[in-house]
């Protein structure tokens, strides 16, 4: 199995330049007028051109949208300093959604792309999430 991260974008050209700055991806080749495929993370990631108010599947609900959205998938960048990335993302446009907070695993800084896709920022300190293995998990405790 494979995984890759297809990315809806309204502007392919303004979303290469923010994901390019933002996290130093390149092209690796481009599908067409409407797909890029960019290099340089652990996973294949596609800039795919949809338009804004299109059907994103037979019989949805509601058209594409490209103003903030929430959704319960959505991609993290682990990153050796957080602030140098906060930096980085921040001068490639995207928007800083609430202070840096600090759990057990590590910092976490919650950003939206130009687009209104969430994604966050981690620093994993020590074992990362390692760090809360041993936690107990809804008033249980883990492991023999």
């Amino acid at each position: 199995m494979q995984l890759l991260l297809n990315i809806d974008v309204p502007d392919l050209e303004r979303a290469h330049a923010f994901y390019s700055k933002a996290f130093g991806l390149t092209v690796c080749r481009s599908l067409g007028s409407e797909i890029l495929e960019l290099s340089g993370s652990a996973v294949p990631v596609f800039l795919l051109l949809k338009a804004e108010g299109s059907t994103p599947f037979e019989g949805a609900v509601a058209p594409r949208a490209y103003q903030r959205h929430w959704s319960p998938i959505h991609f993290d960048v682990v990153v050796p300093d957080l602030d140098e990335a906060i930096k980085q993302v921040s001068d490639a446009g995207a928007v800083q959604e609430q202070p840096v907070s600090t759990q057990a695993w590590g910092k976490l800084a919650v950003f939206a792309d130009p687009f209104g896709h969430g994604f966050c920022l981690i620093q994993f300190l020590a074992k990362g999430y390692g760090e809360i293995e041993a936690m107990p998990a809804h008033g249980t405790t883990r492991g023999p």
